[in-house]
């Protein structure tokens, strides 16, 4: 017998802002768990992975 895969879905928007003086964008991302409906804005790439191995360690 085999058991059913889960599955996480999530869907992540990146808006980079760019003020006068800034070499580097500053992001703002929006992370949102599809099965949770949770949604989260952050300013980092890290954010975004700690809030998805949260959701998928349950």
């Amino acid at each position: 017998m085999s058991s059913q895969p889960q599955v996480a879905s999530f869907v992540v928007r990146c808006a980079g802002f760019l003020d006068a003086g800034q070499l580097s964008p500053t992001w703002r991302i929006t992370v949102s768990h599809v099965q949770g409906e949770e949604e989260i804005t952050v300013t980092s790439f890290e954010e975004v992975s700690e809030f998805m191995k949260e959701k998928l360690s349950g």
